[in-house]
């Protein structure tokens, strides 16, 4: 049982720690506000990482099929988020990175969105199912006892990965980062990601 759950963890550690878009929006929220609102940004990818982990390992057929028969609409809309955030860092006025106002993010709305923004790929699903047949650990001959410590494995590996990359940069970064700088990472998180939601709309 304890391997299993090992294996959890590591497979939720692996999804979750390629730079992609969410990685780029975690590090550029860590940067301009701090801890909290960098961690719950990953806590909010955690979560969604860990619901597409529910489906593949409790087998919820009913739920991928519903995922893969919408898949082009949650394709499009996850590629207008991406392409409204880039726009919006593009955009976003400057502000002193230090000071509290009226600016400052709602660390649940921080959460919200992000697990929206996540879910909006169902690719992700199936790279669990991928993930979980090649190391064998399909649910067809397990109970849902084991379905349950692999999805909190998940949880917990994918969670220390936000957990670790929010922490170094918000400890690190945040407090020593000048304000031209972050002006710059906004420009250049924004574009990227545009970037990525181009990428998306257009395949």
């Amino acid at each position: 049982m304890f391997f299993l759950f090992f294996k959890a963890i590591i497979i939720g550690f692996a999804i979750a720690a390629p730079v992609g878009p969410i990685g780029l929006l975690c590090i550029q929220r860590s940067l301009r506000d701090g801890l909290k609102i960098g961690l719950m940004t990953g806590l909010g990818a955690a979560t969604a990482d860990t619901l597409y982990g529910f489906v593949a390992a409790f087998g919820l057929t009913a739920i991928a099929s519903f995922l893969t028969h919408y898949q082009w609409w949650l394709h499009l809309i996850g590629s207008l988020f991406l392409l409204l955030l880039g726009l919006r860092l593009l955009t976003k006025k400057h502000r002193h990175i230090h000071k509290k106002g009226k600016e400052d993010k709602s660390p649940w709305h921080t959460y919200g969105t992000t697990i929206a923004l996540t879910m909006m790929n169902p690719l992700t699903i199936f790279a669990f199912m991928a993930i979980f047949a090649g190391l064998g650990l399909g649910t067809q001959h397990r109970d849902y006892f084991h379905a349950a410590v692999l999805v909190a494995g998940i949880f917990l590996g994918s969670s220390c990965w936000w957990l670790l990359l929010s922490s170094v940069v918000a400890t690190v970064l945040h407090h020593r980062i000048k304000e031209h700088s972050i002006v710059m990472i906004d420009r250049i998180s924004g574009t990227i990601i545009l970037l990525c939601g181009l990428v998306a709309f257009w395949y």
